[in-house]
């Protein structure tokens, strides 16, 4: 089960790139763990199953393709909601069903009282209505938007249904399969937040999002996002000058943010990210608005900075109003429009050393660690065991028109999740779960 060089080569250089813990770093696997994937990867059935995923790379690429042909702009995704629970279904789960939300949801059914595993991707892209989705070749890559973010998930999650069910390998725990919708943009994880809601057993989460096999990613970028609006009185720019204007109080608030100096450790940022407002060049603003991004690794220093961002747009409409002496001043309406938390998953924990091991058993010697906003940030941020893995396959250019991808050993995408989830669920009569259950 030995990728090609390059994928291995390529995961060692993301690694040591990137700063993010390499295997070398990390702790050491328990002996536990180690014992189970020796188990699981010699079971007969299991041997079966990861050869048979070896010639499934053309099919899977041509699947994604159709998927991504597919429009699933932010709100919208459910004509691919639909298409992918027919294909859900046809792969196995014949009792998957669409939620209140729009997610698919499948369940397969585990053996005993073990845990219940949730392994999902997203159905949504960043792009807007009527953006042109087709996937045309150029060279070797292959361009779409969205093409693999996350259309490559998508591919990867039904392929590991088909092959597992056509298996017959039987796990201990229940493995809930789940596309979401949401994930990206304003969608503020309403399809996994929905999940939670409404089903209270989940033991563990999984998430197939981004391309380049052996990151893990166990630790959540939170952000907040909001909307600033400011009002004021308007005017002719000549007849009523002197009148406070929402865009120099905008235009204030935005120098003293841009002065502002986040925690470099953990890493916080922010931006604003869009602003519009006024009538036209001959009148003062009586509106402006404008989008605010804050990150951070971690949340209290989220919240801190947001503080201090807080202060800033206060003290810079108070400053506009001063200016002018205003009679009718400006107001500001802040609107939190995205709440995304952050959280951490141990990288002892089962969960980070199940998914290194099945890394390594496909190939991936120096599979590492690192921080993202995906949809495992709402498991993380409740204490609940969640990784997000991406797929294998090169590609760039995320959440742009020139998002491309190659499918260079795309099968061991599913392979890596067929064995990672085997190993936390476990095998009947090979291995006992992994994962815990959690206390209700």
């Amino acid at each position: 089960m030995r990728p090609a060089a390059s994928i291995a080569a390529a995961a060692l250089s993301s690694c040591l790139s990137g700063g993010a813990p390499c295997a070398a770093d990390l702790p050491p696997v328990s002996p536990e763990v180690e014992r189970a994937f020796q188990q699981i990867a010699a079971h007969p059935p299991v041997v079966k199953l990861l050869e048979a995923l070896k010639v499934s790379g053309v099919r899977m690429f041509e699947e994604q393709v159709r998927l991504n042909e597919i429009p699933a702009p932010p709100f919208k995704e459910r004509v691919r909601a639909e298409y992918y629970l027919g294909k859900v279904r046809e792969a196995g789960l014949a009792d998957a069903y669409i939620d209140k939300e729009g997610n698919v949801v499948g369940v397969r059914r585990g053996s005993g009282k073990g845990p219940r595993l949730v392994v999902s991707a997203h159905l949504d892209t960043v792009f807007p209505e009527g953006t042109d989705v087709k996937v045309r070749e150029k060279a070797g890559r292959f361009y779409g938007p969205g093409i693999y973010d996350d259309a490559l998930g998508l591919t990867n999650l039904l392929t590991a249904i088909e092959y597992l069910n056509r298996s017959g390998i039987r796990t201990v725990g229940d493995v809930v399969f789940v596309a979401t919708v949401g994930e990206e943009e304003l969608g503020d994880l309403r399809g996994v937040k929905a999940l939670f809601r409404d089903m209270k057993d989940i033991d563990g989460f999984i998430s197939l999002d981004g391309v380049g096999l052996g990151r893990i990613v166990n630790h959540a970028t939170g952000s907040h996002r909001y909307f600033v609006e400011f009002k004021g009185p308007g005017g002719h720019s000549f007849g009523a000058f002197g009148l406070p204007s929402a865009i120099h109080a905008m235009g204030r608030a935005i120098a003293k943010i841009g002065d502002l100096k986040p925690s470099a450790e953990p890493k916080t940022t922010f931006t604003v990210g869009t602003v519009k407002g006024g009538t036209s060049v001959n009148a003062i603003a009586g509106d402006a608005t404008m989008a605010l991004d804050i990150r951070s690794n971690g949340q209290e220093a989220l919240v801190a900075f947001e503080q201090q961002i807080m202060a800033a747009i206060k003290e810079a409409v108070e400053e506009e109003n001063r200016r002018w002496n205003a009679k009718t001043p400006i107001t500001f309406e802040v609107k939190l429009v995205g709440d995304r938390p952050a959280g951490t998953t141990p990288v002892d924990s089962r969960m980070v050393q199940a998914a290194r091991l099945a890394l390594q058993q496909v190939g991936v010697k120096n599979p590492f660690v690192a921080a993202s906003s995906t949809d495992s940030n709402l498991p993380m941020s409740l204490g609940i065991p969640a990784v997000t893995l991406s797929s294998a396959g090169v590609g760039g250019g995320s959440h742009s028109s020139g998002e491309w991808y190659t499918p260079s050993n795309n099968w061991l995408g599913p392979q890596n999740v067929v064995l990672t989830l085997l190993g936390l669920a476990g095998v009947e009569g090979v291995t006992e779960p992994l994962l815990g259950k959690r206390k209700q």
